[in-house]
């Protein structure tokens, strides 16, 4: 696969998580996907995401930066939203927060085998404690 071919099926499974299209999510993720070290399969991943989107009801992955070196992706993605509870430990509450993630994906077969991520933890903290100076 192209640098090209690939840039297009990662554009497409961002489409994906986007529409929420999970019974699609198989033409993108591999059988046994895993995610930071965690073997998750194909079942575990779609569950990790559609409970990102309950926790999240207006996520939306914005690629910011893509990069692609065949058979690897990196992206950086931007996200704008309101988690209605607790979001990596953190009270967010129904507060708008905006992060970043870095990711970086290991395609085998056409196919996202393999998943490391970081989000900026320190961007949604930054702005959970302005959103208390100013109340």
């Amino acid at each position: 696969m192209t640098g090209a071919d690939l840039a297009d099926v990662y554009r497409a499974y961002i489409a994906c998580l986007n529409a929420q299209d999970w019974p699609q999510l198989a033409r993108f993720v591999h059988d046994d996907a895993s995610h930071n070290g965690r073997p998750l399969g194909l079942s575990g991943y779609r569950a990790m995401l559609e409970q990102d989107f309950s926790e999240i009801p207006d996520l939306r992955f914005n690629i910011d930066l893509l990069i692609v070196d065949p058979p690897h992706v990196a992206s950086r993605l931007r996200f704008d939203c309101t988690p209605k509870g607790r979001f990596l430990g953190l009270g967010v509450n129904g507060r708008r927060v905006a992060f970043t993630e870095n990711v970086f994906y290991q395609f085998r077969d056409g196919k996202i085998a393999h998943v490391w991520s970081v989000i900026d933890k320190a961007a949604i903290e930054a702005q959970l404690d302005e959103h208390r100076r100013m109340a």
